[in-house]
Protein backbone atom coordinates (compact mmCIF):
# COMPACT_ATOMS: atom_id res chain seq x y z
CA UNK A 1 0.00 0.00 0.00
CA UNK A 2 2.89 2.50 0.74
CA UNK A 3 4.27 1.63 -3.19
CA UNK A 4 0.49 2.36 -3.97
CA UNK A 5 0.45 5.84 -2.11
CA UNK A 6 3.32 6.77 -3.63
CA UNK A 7 2.34 6.79 -7.02
CA UNK A 8 -0.92 8.30 -5.91
CA UNK A 9 1.21 11.44 -4.15
CA UNK A 10 3.22 11.65 -7.63
CA UNK A 11 -0.34 11.67 -10.03
CA UNK A 12 -1.42 14.33 -7.77
CA UNK A 13 1.78 16.58 -7.86
CA UNK A 14 1.65 15.97 -11.37
CA UNK A 15 -1.49 17.29 -12.53
CA UNK A 16 -1.31 20.39 -10.21
CA UNK A 17 1.83 20.86 -11.89
CA UNK A 18 0.50 20.46 -14.99
CA UNK A 19 -2.81 22.39 -14.75
CA UNK A 20 -2.85 25.63 -17.30
CA UNK A 21 -5.92 27.65 -18.40
CA UNK A 22 -7.39 26.54 -21.24
CA UNK A 23 -6.72 22.33 -20.79
CA UNK A 24 -10.03 20.48 -20.43
CA UNK A 25 -10.23 18.53 -17.52
CA UNK A 26 -10.18 15.32 -19.71
CA UNK A 27 -6.36 16.35 -20.68
CA UNK A 28 -5.63 16.74 -16.79
CA UNK A 29 -6.64 13.16 -16.38
CA UNK A 30 -3.99 12.14 -19.08
CA UNK A 31 -1.72 13.02 -17.10
CA UNK A 32 -2.54 10.93 -14.18
CA UNK A 33 -2.46 8.29 -16.67
CA UNK A 34 0.59 8.87 -17.86
CA UNK A 35 2.09 8.51 -14.17
CA UNK A 36 0.11 5.08 -13.76
CA UNK A 37 1.95 4.07 -17.04
CA UNK A 38 5.00 4.76 -15.75
CA UNK A 39 4.47 3.35 -12.35
CA UNK A 40 3.32 -0.11 -13.97
CA UNK A 41 0.33 0.55 -11.98
CA UNK A 42 -3.42 0.59 -12.27
CA UNK A 43 -6.13 2.39 -11.87
CA UNK A 44 -8.86 1.78 -9.27
CA UNK A 45 -10.94 4.80 -10.38
CA UNK A 46 -11.34 3.65 -14.18
CA UNK A 47 -14.39 1.51 -14.71
CA UNK A 48 -15.60 1.79 -11.70
CA UNK A 49 -19.10 1.56 -10.63
CA UNK A 50 -20.03 -0.24 -14.13
CA UNK A 51 -22.30 -3.15 -12.20
CA UNK A 52 -24.66 0.13 -10.78
CA UNK A 53 -24.89 2.16 -14.02
CA UNK A 54 -22.09 4.42 -15.74
CA UNK A 55 -18.68 3.56 -15.73
CA UNK A 56 -15.98 6.21 -14.30
CA UNK A 57 -14.67 7.07 -17.42
CA UNK A 58 -11.18 8.95 -15.60
CA UNK A 59 -8.40 7.82 -13.68
CA UNK A 60 -9.12 10.88 -11.43
CA UNK A 61 -12.05 12.83 -10.11
CA UNK A 62 -11.14 16.25 -11.31
CA UNK A 63 -14.13 18.96 -9.58
CA UNK A 64 -13.83 22.56 -10.49
CA UNK A 65 -15.96 24.90 -8.28
CA UNK A 66 -19.05 24.43 -7.44
CA UNK A 67 -18.19 20.54 -8.57
CA UNK A 68 -17.37 18.90 -4.93
CA UNK A 69 -16.46 15.85 -5.76
CA UNK A 70 -16.51 12.81 -8.27
CA UNK A 71 -16.16 14.94 -11.23
CA UNK A 72 -15.97 13.04 -14.42
CA UNK A 73 -13.06 13.88 -16.62
CA UNK A 74 -14.33 16.11 -19.93
CA UNK A 75 -14.88 18.63 -21.85
CA UNK A 76 -14.86 21.37 -18.55
CA UNK A 77 -11.94 24.13 -19.49
CA UNK A 78 -9.92 25.43 -17.01
CA UNK A 79 -9.47 28.72 -16.14
CA UNK A 80 -8.22 31.92 -13.76
CA UNK A 81 -9.19 31.41 -10.61
CA UNK A 82 -10.69 27.53 -10.86
CA UNK A 83 -10.68 26.09 -7.40
CA UNK A 84 -9.46 22.22 -8.46
CA UNK A 85 -10.08 19.26 -6.57
CA UNK A 86 -8.00 16.05 -7.55
CA UNK A 87 -9.06 12.73 -6.50
CA UNK A 88 -6.40 9.58 -7.47
CA UNK A 89 -5.98 6.49 -6.93
CA UNK A 90 -3.86 3.22 -7.75
CA UNK A 91 -3.40 -0.16 -7.03
CA UNK A 92 0.05 -1.57 -7.04
CA UNK A 93 0.07 -5.91 -6.30
CA UNK A 94 -3.18 -5.78 -5.41
CA UNK A 95 -3.72 -2.93 -2.80
CA UNK A 96 -5.10 0.41 -3.22
CA UNK A 97 -3.92 3.77 -2.31
CA UNK A 98 -6.23 6.95 -2.14
CA UNK A 99 -5.99 10.95 -1.79
CA UNK A 100 -7.40 14.40 -2.75
CA UNK A 101 -5.77 17.76 -2.78
CA UNK A 102 -7.45 21.28 -4.03
CA UNK A 103 -5.47 23.86 -5.17
CA UNK A 104 -6.43 27.28 -7.18
CA UNK A 105 -5.49 27.94 -11.04
CA UNK A 106 -3.48 31.12 -11.16
CA UNK A 107 -4.63 34.08 -8.60
CA UNK A 108 -7.79 33.40 -6.68
CA UNK A 109 -10.31 34.87 -4.33
CA UNK A 110 -9.47 35.16 -0.66
CA UNK A 111 -12.49 33.06 0.68
CA UNK A 112 -11.39 30.05 -1.90
CA UNK A 113 -7.95 29.94 -0.44
CA UNK A 114 -9.30 29.68 3.42
CA UNK A 115 -11.61 27.39 2.45
CA UNK A 116 -8.63 24.88 1.01
CA UNK A 117 -7.05 25.93 3.90
CA UNK A 118 -9.30 24.88 6.51
CA UNK A 119 -10.55 21.89 4.68
CA UNK A 120 -6.52 20.61 4.73
CA UNK A 121 -6.18 21.51 8.49
CA UNK A 122 -9.85 19.21 9.10
CA UNK A 123 -8.24 16.49 7.43
CA UNK A 124 -4.88 16.76 9.47
CA UNK A 125 -6.94 17.04 12.57
CA UNK A 126 -8.77 14.15 11.79
CA UNK A 127 -5.18 12.21 11.15
CA UNK A 128 -4.30 13.00 13.77
CA UNK A 129 -6.96 11.71 16.16
CA UNK A 130 -6.64 8.10 14.34
CA UNK A 131 -4.85 5.68 17.10
CA UNK A 132 -5.06 2.37 18.08
CA UNK A 133 -7.86 1.66 20.50
CA UNK A 134 -9.72 4.65 19.41
CA UNK A 135 -12.47 5.22 17.63
CA UNK A 136 -14.02 6.47 13.95
CA UNK A 137 -15.99 9.00 15.94
CA UNK A 138 -12.94 10.22 17.56
CA UNK A 139 -11.80 11.14 13.86
CA UNK A 140 -14.92 12.51 12.98
CA UNK A 141 -15.51 14.65 15.99
CA UNK A 142 -11.91 15.90 15.42
CA UNK A 143 -12.63 16.81 11.68
CA UNK A 144 -16.21 18.29 13.24
CA UNK A 145 -14.72 20.44 16.11
CA UNK A 146 -11.44 21.99 13.56
CA UNK A 147 -14.29 22.79 11.16
CA UNK A 148 -16.80 24.09 13.93
CA UNK A 149 -13.83 26.50 15.40
CA UNK A 150 -13.63 28.90 12.68
CA UNK A 151 -14.11 32.00 12.28
CA UNK A 152 -17.05 31.32 9.34
CA UNK A 153 -19.37 28.39 8.79
CA UNK A 154 -18.45 25.59 6.28
CA UNK A 155 -21.25 23.35 5.12
CA UNK A 156 -19.58 20.03 5.66
CA UNK A 157 -21.12 17.03 3.14
CA UNK A 158 -22.31 14.23 4.67
CA UNK A 159 -23.63 12.11 2.06
CA UNK A 160 -19.52 11.20 1.34
CA UNK A 161 -17.43 10.28 3.75
CA UNK A 162 -13.92 8.76 4.36
CA UNK A 163 -13.66 4.15 3.98
CA UNK A 164 -11.56 2.06 4.81
CA UNK A 165 -9.32 0.76 1.99
CA UNK A 166 -6.90 -2.37 1.28
CA UNK A 167 -7.23 -5.02 -1.21
CA UNK A 168 -10.76 -2.73 -2.39
CA UNK A 169 -10.74 0.96 -2.68
CA UNK A 170 -13.81 1.27 -0.48
CA UNK A 171 -13.90 -1.11 2.68
CA UNK A 172 -15.39 -0.38 5.78
CA UNK A 173 -15.95 1.33 7.86
CA UNK A 174 -17.01 4.51 6.61
CA UNK A 175 -15.07 7.47 8.31
CA UNK A 176 -17.49 10.48 8.49
CA UNK A 177 -16.75 14.02 8.35
CA UNK A 178 -18.79 14.91 11.18
CA UNK A 179 -19.67 13.33 15.01
CA UNK A 180 -22.21 10.59 15.35
CA UNK A 181 -24.41 9.99 18.36
CA UNK A 182 -23.63 5.61 18.21
CA UNK A 183 -21.10 3.86 19.26
CA UNK A 184 -18.75 2.97 15.88
CA UNK A 185 -16.48 0.59 14.84
CA UNK A 186 -12.93 0.56 17.23
CA UNK A 187 -9.66 1.31 15.17
CA UNK A 188 -6.55 -0.91 15.60
CA UNK A 189 -3.33 -1.59 14.24
CA UNK A 190 -3.42 -2.53 11.12
CA UNK A 191 -6.26 -0.21 9.64
CA UNK A 192 -5.83 1.41 7.07
CA UNK A 193 -8.61 4.57 6.13
CA UNK A 194 -9.27 7.02 4.05
CA UNK A 195 -9.98 10.24 6.02
CA UNK A 196 -10.94 12.93 3.79
CA UNK A 197 -13.42 16.36 4.44
CA UNK A 198 -15.49 17.90 1.61
CA UNK A 199 -16.38 21.40 2.78
CA UNK A 200 -18.22 24.06 0.53
CA UNK A 201 -18.36 27.84 1.36
CA UNK A 202 -22.13 27.60 1.36
CA UNK A 203 -24.36 25.27 2.49
CA UNK A 204 -23.94 20.97 2.34
CA UNK A 205 -26.88 20.08 0.11
CA UNK A 206 -26.03 18.48 -3.43
CA UNK A 207 -27.34 17.09 -6.85
CA UNK A 208 -25.61 14.66 -8.88
CA UNK A 209 -25.24 16.06 -12.41
CA UNK A 210 -26.42 13.87 -15.51
CA UNK A 211 -23.26 12.24 -16.36
CA UNK A 212 -24.86 10.20 -13.10
CA UNK A 213 -21.22 10.77 -11.08
CA UNK A 214 -20.14 14.37 -10.88
CA UNK A 215 -21.60 15.94 -7.14
CA UNK A 216 -22.39 19.57 -7.27
CA UNK A 217 -23.59 22.06 -4.10
CA UNK A 218 -26.86 22.81 -4.50
CA UNK A 219 -26.84 26.54 -3.73
CA UNK A 220 -23.63 26.91 -6.67
CA UNK A 221 -21.20 27.30 -3.70
CA UNK A 222 -17.60 26.08 -4.23
CA UNK A 223 -16.26 23.70 -2.29
CA UNK A 224 -12.38 21.91 -1.41
CA UNK A 225 -11.52 18.36 -1.00
CA UNK A 226 -8.51 17.03 0.87
CA UNK A 227 -8.04 12.88 1.23
CA UNK A 228 -5.04 10.64 2.65
CA UNK A 229 -4.66 6.89 3.00
CA UNK A 230 -3.16 6.53 6.83
CA UNK A 231 -2.29 3.48 8.06
CA UNK A 232 -2.18 2.73 12.61
CA UNK A 233 0.92 0.67 12.73
CA UNK A 234 2.94 -0.83 15.93
CA UNK A 235 4.72 2.52 16.26
CA UNK A 236 2.16 5.23 15.11
CA UNK A 237 0.52 6.48 12.08
CA UNK A 238 1.59 6.27 8.36
CA UNK A 239 0.56 8.45 5.98
CA UNK A 240 0.90 6.22 2.91
CA UNK A 241 -0.14 9.07 0.62
CA UNK A 242 2.16 11.60 1.56
CA UNK A 243 5.60 11.50 0.42
CA UNK A 244 7.12 12.20 3.46
CA UNK A 245 4.70 9.31 5.54
CA UNK A 246 3.15 12.51 7.17
CA UNK A 247 6.34 12.98 9.42
CA UNK A 248 6.32 16.38 8.98
CA UNK A 249 2.33 16.98 10.02
CA UNK A 250 2.17 14.03 12.70
CA UNK A 251 5.21 15.50 14.25
CA UNK A 252 4.20 18.96 14.35
CA UNK A 253 0.78 17.77 15.98
CA UNK A 254 2.60 15.81 19.28
CA UNK A 255 1.84 12.58 17.10
CA UNK A 256 3.89 9.52 16.74
CA UNK A 257 5.15 8.79 13.45
CA UNK A 258 5.67 5.01 12.60
CA UNK A 259 6.62 4.03 9.57
CA UNK A 260 7.66 0.19 9.14
CA UNK A 261 10.24 0.10 6.65
CA UNK A 262 10.01 3.25 4.49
Amino acid sequence: MRRAGLVVAEGLQAMQDAAVVGMTTAELDEVGREVLRRAGASSNFLGYGAEYGTPFNGVACISVNEELVHGMPGSRVLDEGDVVSVDFGAVVGGWHGDAARTFILGTGAAEDETLIEVTRGSMWAGIAATRDGGRVNDVSRAIEDFVLAQPRRYGTLREYTGHGIGTEMHMEPDVPNYARRRPTPRLGVGMTICIEPMLTLGLHQTSICEDDWTVVSRDGSRGAHWEHTVAITPKGLWVLTAPDGGEAELTARGVDFGPLGD
